[in-house]
């Protein structure tokens, strides 16, 4: 990658333009923007995480390194394409005055008439959608799981500010389990009387999977502490014996039902990566999971 120091935004394009023409492809086929946000301890980790995200969807991917506010506004950036990107890539470093106002740098490098996304790693703000950064995209991804301090209050913060276009990945970890659980229901169509819910002791995606359940279903959903790895059960209670989908290593369940013998089932604990491909295929609200988030964020 190219090397840009104090730099600016048209500095930034230009070199995006000479990448190209170096790779031999002026045009590259890039299907959004995506934007990341990171301090500078998580860019490494978070651009891989994206680079392996753009061979679904390829993008131009903008890593926003935020630094220190103060001082003088200092823009540095790398520049390129190849090297197993999807598209063409670029990690810029603001520290200053600039860090205030870091969506005047990235405004000029969105692709024009394409989508824009933006992903927060690990700690984003409390209204994704009121964010200087989040303003300019249609699709705001968060991830409570990865914060570094306060999960549940994570969580909460985004049931808060929830608008059309937020999301979280520890509702699509939850991707495989919601199918598996209606999967269930439509073999067994019996009456839900309660539902039981174990994981880890602080796990956003089993707090979404409790109020998914709780939402759809219309009964007490209780939740159970465990060692993990993630969730590790789900109970649906009926008249006639419990459903249940069990996964204590993190890779393969057994489904248990009434009258029928216990089957494994694959389900395994998805990386990064996949979870991000799997947002950025679809940009629209996910209805369920604002219906979801909402009842989560009411008092039970």
């Amino acid at each position: 990658m190219m090397e840009l120091t104090d730099t600016n935004s048209s500095a930034i394009a230009a070199e995006f333009t000479r990448a190209r023409t170096r790779s031999g492809s002026p045009a590259m086929g890039m299907v959004m923007t995506l934007i990341v946000v990171v301090d500078e301890d998580s860019a490494e980790a978070a651009m891989t995480n994206a680079r392996k995200a753009t061979h679904e969807h390829p993008a131009r991917v903008l890593g926003v390194v935020l630094g220190n506010a103060r001082g003088r506004a200092v823009v540095n950036a790398q520049v390129g394409t190849g090297a197993g990107w999807g598209g063409e890539a670029a990690i810029i470093r603001l520290s200053g005055e600039v860090v205030k106002h870091a969506d005047s740098v990235v405004l000029p490098l969105l692709l024009p008439d394409s989508p824009v996304a933006i992903w927060w790693p690990h700690t984003p703000p409390a209204d994704p959608a009121a964010d200087p950064l989040g303003a300019l995209a249609k699709r705001r991804i968060t991830d409570a799981a990865e914060v570094h301090r306060g999960k549940t209050k994570a969580l909460q913060v985004q049931c808060e500010s929830y608008v059309a276009g937020n999301t979280d990945l520890a509702w699509t970890r939850l991707t495989a389990w919601r199918a598996l659980l209606a999967a269930s229901l439509d073999q067994h169509p019996l009456k839900v009387t309660s539902a039981t819910v174990t994981s880890e002791r602080t796990s956003p995606s089993a707090d979404l999977l409790a109020a998914w359940l709780r939402d759809r279903l219309k009964v007490e959903v209780t939740r159970h502490g465990s060692a993990g790895p993630g969730i590790t059960e789900v109970v649906m209670h009926t008249k006639q014996g419990p459903i249940t989908i069990s996964r204590s290593d993190g890779r393969l369940a057994t489904f248990s039902s009434p009258g029928r013998p216990d089957r494994p089932i694959a389900l395994k604990r998805r990386k990064l990566p996949e979870l991000l491909a799997e947002e950025l295929r679809r940009l629209d609200e996910d209805d369920v999971y604002a219906a979801t988030i909402r009842s989560l964020g009411r008092p039970t």
